[in-house]
């Protein structure tokens, strides 16, 4: 399992790639649901969001992860509350969320989550109740006691999620993160064009804030040629690889119903380079997203030994003002100065990248500030 590192966090917060969403797991009994925590644990998860599909996942939930709280990490919204039926409800009422808030950690066992996320923040008007109501102050106000250790919300559009991070109050975002709506091929919820989306995930990055993926799958259409919006099917391995690598990226959160479900994840851990890679998505640039490098590295392997996505990706993340990109950088054993523009990459590039021109332009940049730095 591969581990990240919350920016904004302790030594000890770092999440698995794959985490688990326990929005589908209700129906199983709560034997059913405790055994797959337990398992998921034991195979190195220890990310697991809690916008459950109904109440009655909490308890065994709890009973999995007694003894070992100090072992996973839970993210819980602010706004996802429990009809009298106990079936998954949204709400704005302030009262109702402190209700349930104080209700979950009790059926938890715990007297902490460690991100308070403010739920669906989908629309503008969604942001202003959340301030208008009180929502805002009561969240900031657990962080200070100390039953929320981070600020975060969920969201679907690009635009709210900068109005939220413009105050400086979250240390993560959850988005909708899959190649169906990063490419212009989704439904309602992919919101923003290719671009935006991306500007959004590298503004993450550049800022600290870590983001947890939901719909890694497009809701499994993409599992599927016959529901994919490429005609083509991609596996889950393929799916959650594209959404580990977009910048920012902490964990991916597809969600389980069973461990049957679990068990069809667990062979992205060994997966090999081949598994993972999606390139072929390539076919289905929009325009305004061709010329722009993914990170995928179907251009790889390079004969001089550059890692093509991860200098593009460092090269971003500069421009998009992260400070700690170039350090990144600078500390590669090869760098874009490497390139002997064979043009390997760029006949290889799904996304018609022209890879050898941009490693020189990535050259010049890092070496400019290095010189400026020098004075």
């Amino acid at each position: 399992m591969e581990y990240r590192k919350l920016p904004h966090g302790t030594e000890r917060e770092s999440f698995s790639v794959l985490g688990l969403g326990m929005g589908g797991i209700q129906n199983s009994c709560d034997t059913e649901i405790e055994e797959t925590i337990q398992m998921a644990i034991r195979y190195g998860i220890n990310f697991f969001d809690l916008c459950a599909g109904a109440k009655n996942v909490y308890e065994p939930f709890g009973r999995a992860i007694k003894g070992r709280r100090d072992q996973v990490f839970l993210q819980m919204h602010f706004g996802a509350v429990y009809n009298q039926e106990g079936a998954y409800a949204w709400s704005r009422n302030l009262k109702e969320i402190k209700e349930t808030f104080a209700w979950e950690l009790k059926a938890l066992g715990t007297d902490y989550t460690d991100m308070g996320f403010l739920h669906c923040v989908d629309e503008d008007k969604d942001y202003e109740d959340l301030v208008n109501n009180g929502v805002f102050d009561y969240i900031k106000e657990c962080k200070e006691k100390g039953s929320v250790r981070h600020i975060g919300f969920s969201s679907h559009t690009p635009s709210v999620a900068n109005r939220i991070l413009d105050t400086g109050l979250a240390d993560m975002m959850m988005f909708s993160i899959n190649p169906a709506y990063d490419l212009e091929k989704g439904d309602a919820y992919g919101i923003g064009s290719a671009v935006e989306r991306m500007d959004l995930f590298k503004r993450c990055e550049a800022e600290g804030i870590g983001i947890s993926v939901m719909k890694a799958f497009h809701g499994g259409q993409l599992l599927d040629a016959k529901t994919s919006p490429f005609s083509i099917a991609l596996t889950k391995v393929q799916c959650l690889q594209y959404a580990a690598d977009r910048p920012g990226v902490l964990t991916v959160l597809p969600g389980v119903r069973n461990k049957a479900d679990l068990e069809s994840l667990l062979p992205y851990l060994d997966a090999s380079p081949q598994e993972r890679d999606y390139s072929l998505i390539g076919e289905f640039t929009p325009a305004d997203a061709v010329g722009h490098c993914v990170y995928c590295n179907h251009c790889q392997p390079c004969p001089a030994g550059i890692d093509v996505g991860l200098v593009n990706k460092y090269y971003d993340l500069a421009l998009a003002g992260d400070e700690m990109a170039a350090n990144h950088y600078d500390k590669l054993s090869v760098k874009a100065d490497a390139c002997i523009s064979c043009g390997h990459c760029d006949k290889r590039c799904p996304f018609s990248v022209n890879q050898s021109k941009r490693m020189k332009e990535i050259s010049n940049y890092f070496t400019k500030l290095e010189v400026a730095a020098a004075y």
